[in-house]
């Protein structure tokens, strides 16, 4: 009888070993997904683009081989990275953060650039040659190349947040829940996002009451302003936290002037205001300055891109063809 007691107790408390992981994968998940937001809502605010111009009919199939894409690209390939880099080269973890911030600062320049002087050619891009099927492939092709690389920044910033010294499968768990999670809430909204319009305009057609018909006229004529808002959004999300990345990496590396002058700044600032305020005024600040850093660090970065970069990307491209 104290035999099977003691083996109750053991099962017990394997138990609660069990309950309280659960607890911390989700817990670390959830911090983890949070500091990923800047290239989360990037990812959102990108990918409707790339349904546009299709009909109606073939939207959701898209966004389906795109978060299909997207699984793949973090569970397959970004997932066991993580976990060499976190088990064998720890230290490469904020070089490649930072690496990351500052794309994400370039892209947000070169869109920000882009819409003060637009680029020529992108309506022959949209108009080349090839059928519906092959200009899919295309579209979907090019969407999960731009995935891999905001996906790789979601998952190496869920990386750096996890806590040190946790059993590699405890990391794989969260890291595929963080992937998991944010590529169902991503794409979940891209495809209610698309369909927004067609949504309204089946109101508009078939709602009995003459209110319901105004509301649903209201959400196609919202959806476009919608559009545009999310896009800058999404572009102020991939300034504010890839500056914040390269700030902070620079902190913890190389050099902290420039992190601690911004803190410093919002401590200043905000000192004199409401003690229930200032929290969320000092945030404001520190956003606002690492954004502004973000503009800076991408406007000097994009001339290196289109003059450097690119050119030897093509220049591979060409070799390996």
């Amino acid at each position: 009888m104290s035999g099977l007691l003691a083996l109750l107790d053991d099962v017990a408390g394997i138990a609660k070993i069990a309950a309280a992981s659960v607890d911390d994968v989700a817990g670390q998940a959830a911090q983890a997904g949070a500091k990923a937001a800047g290239a989360v809502i990037d990812d959102a605010a990108v990918t409707p683009k790339y349904v546009h111009g299709f009909a109606a009919a073939r939207e959701l199939p898209i966004v389906g081989k795109i978060a299909l894409g997207s699984i793949r690209n973090k569970l397959v390939f970004l997932l066991p990275l993580a976990l060499i880099l976190s088990s064998f080269a720890p230290w490469a973890i904020t070089p490649l953060l930072m690496l990351g911030g500052a794309y994400l600062c370039y892209e947000g320049a070169e869109k920000i650039l882009g819409a003060l002087f637009p680029h020529h050619g992108t309506e022959a891009e949209d108009a080349a040659e090839g059928s519906p099927e092959e200009l899919e492939a295309d579209k979907v092709s090019g969407a999960v190349k731009t995935d891999f690389i905001l996906s790789a920044e979601i998952m190496t910033i869920a990386l750096a947040s996890l806590t040190a010294g946790q059993p590699v499968w405890l990391e794989a768990l969260v890291l595929a829940l963080v992937g998991i999670g944010i590529t169902v809430a991503v794409y979940g909204g891209v495809a209610l996002i698309v369909k927004m319009d067609d949504v309204g305009l089946w109101i508009a057609r078939n709602a009995r009451l003459s209110a319901t018909r105004a509301f649903g006229r209201a959400i196609v004529r919202f959806m476009p302003w919608f559009m545009s808002a999310l896009m800058v959004v999404g572009t102020a999300a991939m300034l504010w936290v890839g500056g914040n990345i390269v700030l902070h990496g620079a902190a913890a590396t190389v050099w902290a002037a420039p992190y601690e002058a911004i803190h410093h700044l919002a401590e200043t600032l905000t000192a004199s205001a409401p003690a229930a305020a200032r929290e969320a005024l000092s945030w404001a600040v520190t956003a606002l300055c690492d954004g502004l850093f973000g503009v800076i660090l991408g406007t000097l970065l994009i001339p290196v891109a289109t003059r450097l970069i690119n050119p030897l990307i093509a220049l591979f491209r060409r070799r390996t063809a």
